[in-house]
């Protein structure tokens, strides 16, 4: 085989697996520095069908100066029609040794982590944008007020994938 078609095959097989046929939605902001306990990131979305089931996640990556083996969140998600719901959740984050959990090779750790959809999944019933909102809640032991500035989250993500029907 001549070279160039090695070069070729090598390109269409990276292309292929880099398809992700499920994804509907997936956008990450940045989080200068530290994340403020009273920073909101926000999404806006547009889902293509109020029909279809999806699978809801929030991603987010962190390095090695996060120092806690847990993750609090409060995620908001307002419908079109003005509804509000409010969950407030804990992620683990590492495990008992304290090796963070997620997939990466540096020092950066990518986590996907379940919003809606893991039971039962999720449909978007109404048509028109969603705002998806996300504030970090830590609180460390013994005290009643949050962490102020949440170090070692570099990213916070939002991703919406059309879910596998059996």
């Amino acid at each position: 085989m001549p070279k160039n078609k090695y070069w070729l095959v090598l390109l269409l097989g990276v292309l292929y697996l880099s398809c992700d046929t499920n994804q509907v939605f997936d956008e990450y902001q940045t989080v200068p520095n530290k994340w403020h306990k009273d920073s909101v990131i926000a999404f806006k979305v547009t889902p293509p069908d109020s029909l279809k089931n999806y699978n809801l996640f929030v991603n987010l990556r962190n390095t090695s100066a996060y120092k806690y083996s847990n993750l609090f969140l409060i995620v908001e998600m307002e419908y079109p029609n003005g509804k509000t719901a409010k969950d407030t959740l804990e992620y683990t984050m590492a495990k008992p040794n304290g090796e963070f959990l997620g997939t990466g090779f540096s020092d950066i750790k990518e986590n996907k982590l379940w919003y809606k959809g893991y039971e039962n999944p999720f449909v978007f019933n109404e048509s028109g944008e969603y705002t998806i909102k996300i504030q970090q809640a830590m609180r460390e032991n013994g005290h009643v007020d949050g962490v102020e500035e949440l170090e070692g989250i570099t990213d916070i993500g939002f991703r919406i994938e059309q879910a596998n029907t059996k």
